[in-house]
Order: C-alpha cells, then structure tokens, then sequence
C-alpha cells in the first residue's frame, strides 16, 4: 500500500476470529494503520470482558445494536469480584450502553463492558497503538476457544503481556 491509496473494508468483510465466547472481525490493522486497530466485536449474551485497565493504550466502543453495560471511571474502591456495583467520587456509576452510545478511555482509566441481556450486542472497537490488541485478540480467543471454562492462569499471562491489568474476572457463557 502506497501513500496515497487508502483502505476500504466493505460490510461483511475482515479477517474473522471466532469462539463461542466472541466473534472478532478484524477491520483496520498494524499494517494499514499507525494511529489504531479497529474490530467489531459481536459481544453474545453472558459475556463480561471483566474491569481492567492499561498504563498505554487507549480505547474507543462504539455500540451498534443490542445492549451493554458499560464502565469507564475509576471507582471510590475497587472491588474484586463485581464492577457492575462500582461508583465514582464523582457519582458516576455503570450505563446500559445503547446503539450510537460512545466509550471513549484514557489510559490508565479501568473499564469494562458486559452483555446482559438474551441477544448479542456488536460494537464498532478501536484499541490505540495497534497491533497489540490484535495479538491479543488472537491468543485470547485461542484460549477461550480450546473447549471448557477458561484457564484463568494462561488468561492472567497473556493480559500481564498486552498492558492489562485485570481487576475483576472475565465471564462467559
């Protein structure tokens, strides 16, 4: 690809990574971009990415259909074992995430999204600088799609390697 010639990535299109955890599509990558990644993500019902944080990358969400519950604040105390309950100083407390809601997270702000409801929810995702959320991606759903609850050790490695911090567990099914 040259200077002057762009990327257009039609409707449907982009390299798929899938798991009855997530579905990835990968959209704008490393290759094509220095500014960032961008996926879309169909999040299925159950799932929850878990709070976390990152001391580098910043994240945009975009949600396109369905629901989420989201959170991007720090909270007054960081519980372990539920974020949905988590409150600001400022009062600020997680929102059901609708289509044309935005999430846009700073480093170093914790966060986390999660479906609640019966139907999968998608968002537009973008992770700055690529392509570390691409790698990520790519080991997460090798280890989410090897059959079984998931290996919360092998989990913790892969986020200590990617810049994130995980503060409450991530959920599925």
């Amino acid at each position: 690809m040259t200077a002057t010639e762009g990327l257009l990535v039609p409707p449907g299109h982009g390299r798929v990574v899938q798991t009855p955890a997530q579905h990835v599509t990968f959209k704008v990558t490393g290759s094509h971009s220095r500014m960032a990644s961008t996926f879309e993500v169909i999040v299925p019902p159950g799932f929850d990415v878990g709070a976390h944080v990152h001391t580098r990358s910043e994240e945009l969400f975009y949600v396109l259909e369905g629901e989420l519950d989201v959170l991007a604040f720090e909270p007054r105390i960081r519980t372990p074992d539920n974020w949905q309950r988590w409150q600001s100083s400022s009062g600020n407390r997680v929102v059901r995430a609708t289509p044309g809601t935005v999430i846009a997270v700073p480093p170093g702000c914790p966060h986390a999204f999660a479906n609640p409801t019966d139907e999968p929810a998608k968002m537009f995702f973008q992770a700055s600088p690529p392509p570390d959320h691409e790698r990520y991606f790519e080991e997460l759903l090798e280890i989410l799609g090897s059959g079984g609850p998931p290996d919360p050790a092998a989990i913790e490695e892969l986020r200590s390697r990617y810049d994130i911090e995980q503060l409450t567990p991530l959920k599925h099914g």
